[in-house]
């Protein structure tokens, strides 16, 4: 049932439903009263509770976050009134909300969904999400490209070290994640200094793994040495599982495949060392003496 709505009309959220059904509540609202279901985006508030997807897409598609704001978000309520639309006779129809008024983006349809990662409401544990991939079906307005959208889609990629985008600010925008990533690139930095200062050629990587919606970011990478470097702020044992899980994530799209290293402010435990020393990986911490120590060949610092 077409909705006597314009494209690029606005319109308060709550008269729109009272024109044709649907909750008041929520970015999906299938309607009861009609045959159609609103969904609403609102991108700069969005990211806040996790729906960091939403977005056009080059080839004029749209990239739309299904809800659920905690845990695995799964294929029922307004997520699979999404994906079952056409066959339940039912229109699709987009809005962007911003202080209770809703701005009409035009009718789209359904062609397919895939899976992401993004985090809780509130920045909690980063969980799986579904990701609408929808058609424009009506409407000529601009619509905006998601943030994480907007990076080059190739395999692997060099960006600056001093390029901060990284993929927990992707995943996890909230104001713990950049504390923590601001304590792990002073280190980064040191040991950037580092290596330059021994004539290394040093880098960061963007790595976009072949059917992924999100790209991954080593923190260092030493092209000199072929070493990919991971930083932690602290050398609590999950901090060091979490850099062994990070580095083989990222040396898999790496060729030939390179070294790795887990960065951080001090040197582990002996047991830390041992779990990193059984899967190949070095492990460096700042010396104290303006340079770096190591358990095995550093990336451009001195051995212990």
């Amino acid at each position: 049932m077409p909705i006597d709505v314009e494209p690029g009309e606005k319109i308060r959220r709550k008269d729109l439903h009272a024109r044709f059904g649907g909750r008041e509540q929520g970015g999906i609202s299938p309607s009861k009263q009609t045959p159609n279901v609103f969904l609403f985006t609102d991108q700069a508030r969005g990211a806040l509770h996790g729906y960091i997807y939403d977005g056009a897409q080059a080839d004029g598609t749209y990239k739309y976050t299904g809800e659920g704001q905690y845990g695995d978000q799964r294929m029922v309520q307004g997520n699979r009134a999404i994906r079952d639309h056409k066959q339940e006779g039912r229109e699709l129809h987009l809005f962007d909300v911003t202080a209770g008024y809703a701005t009409y983006l035009g009718q789209f349809e359904y062609i397919g969904h895939e899976d992401g990662d993004a985090p809780e409401t509130g920045g909690g544990g980063v969980r799986s999400v579904l990701i609408f991939h929808l058609r424009r079906l009506s409407g000529e307005d601009r619509l905006i490209p998601a943030r994480i959208d907007q990076l080059d889609r190739e395999a692997v990629k060099e960006v600056p070290i001093e390029q901060h985008l990284t993929e927990r600010m992707m995943i996890e925008p909230n104001r713990g994640t950049y504390e923590a990533e601001r304590r792990e690139q002073k280190l980064v930095l040191e040991l950037e200094a580092e290596l330059r200062g021994a004539g290394h050629d040093v880098c960061r990587l963007q790595l976009r793994p072949d059917g992924e919606p999100a790209p991954l970011f080593c923190d260092l990478f030493d092209k000199t040495s072929n070493t990919v470097v991971e930083a932690k702020g602290s050398i609590a044992r999950p901090a060091i599982r979490m850099a062994i899980g990070q580095l083989a994530d990222y040396a898999r799209l790496v060729e030939p495949y390179p070294q790795r290293t887990i960065l951080v402010p001090q040197q582990p435990r002996p047991d830390l060392l041992e779990l990193a020393k059984s899967q190949g990986i070095t492990v460096t911490w700042p010396d104290g003496n303006g340079g770096f120590a190591s358990t095995g060949p550093a990336a451009g610092g001195s051995s212990d």
